[in-house]
């Protein structure tokens, strides 16, 4: 008996629904592959930026803070006449220090990234360094918050120094310490006071960008804000444009997933001070 094949037709027909079969498998594993790509980097994005909020957010509410009742304070020196200095230069503007005259709160020229400094005292500087202290003494730090490289960095000194009472030790030539990697924006805008005369309430807070901070110890709050990217380009078209707090729209200039984030911190230990200049 004589068995029947396949014809050309049926033969042509198979592989082209093969070849389609194909086709669609291979597209939806690309899908996949994609999404599940963007989905890694926008779950480090979100880790990162968290991260890197909650990191300032710890150091920079305690601007200001001088306790001169604290069993951990460092006595070295005159404590009331280095609190009221401190609490005065509570955010730092250039040449308060005449050793390091350039240290100081900036505002980047023509959307360039900001520089933050502040002074509070701590046991440690914002890179972990007690700067020759005992580990269980406090001393008046200051420290400083800039972009380099897209990277955000942290470096502290220790206030007395930097006023030419003491020398340093123990600083690891002020090198600065990496927060956060791929950081495409970072900008500060500060919170000023206003209160009616001889009232301690509030009427109102003013937010004014660094270069435009004439009394830093009215500065109650302060507004942070940071545009962060993926590690590595994942393809997206990135027609969305970011405006980072008072900046001009910024359109990303590669493939990579962008996220901003911002967030405000009130500075209470400024808030009390200045309360009690008003009253008095």
């Amino acid at each position: 008996m004589k068995q029947a094949g396949f014809s050309l037709v049926e033969v042509m027909l198979s592989l082209a629904l093969g070849a389609i079969l194909s086709v669609t498998v291979i597209q939806v594993m690309v899908s996949q592959t994609v999404t599940n790509k963007r989905n890694r980097a926008l779950a480090s994005v979100q880790e990162n930026g968290r991260f890197a909020i909650i990191k300032l957010q710890q150091d920079i509410l305690q601007t200001g803070r001088y306790d001169q009742l604290s069993p951990s304070l460092q006595r070295a020196k005159d404590t009331a006449e280095e609190a009221i200095f401190l609490q005065h230069s509570a955010v730092v503007l250039p040449a308060t220090f005449s050793r390091r005259e350039a240290l100081g709160s900036m505002q980047g020229v023509n959307g360039a990234n900001d520089t933050l400094v502040i002074s509070k005292v701590a046991q440690t500087d914002c890179r972990g360094y007690h700067l020759g202290y005992s580990h269980d003494q406090e001393f008046p730090v200051v420290n400083e918050y800039f972009i380099q490289d897209h990277k955000l960095k942290c470096r502290g000194f220790d206030l007395r120094v930097l006023r030419g009472q003491q020398l340093a030790t123990g600083h690891n030539n002020h090198n600065a310490f990496t927060i956060l990697d791929n950081v495409e924006a970072f900008h500060v805008v500060y919170g000023v006071a206003n209160h009616t005369a001889g009232s301690t309430q509030t009427t109102s807070i003013q937010y004014v960008t660094a270069d435009n901070l004439t009394e830093p110890h009215k500065v109650v709050a302060i507004r942070i804000g940071l545009l962060i990217r993926s590690d590595n380009p994942i393809n997206v078209d990135n027609a969305q444009g970011f405006a980072v707090l008072n900046e001009a729209l910024v359109l990303p200039s590669s493939s990579h997933l962008y996220r901003q984030f911002e967030t405000t911190i009130m500075l209470r230990n400024i808030h009390h001070t200045l309360k009690r200049h008003v009253i008095s």
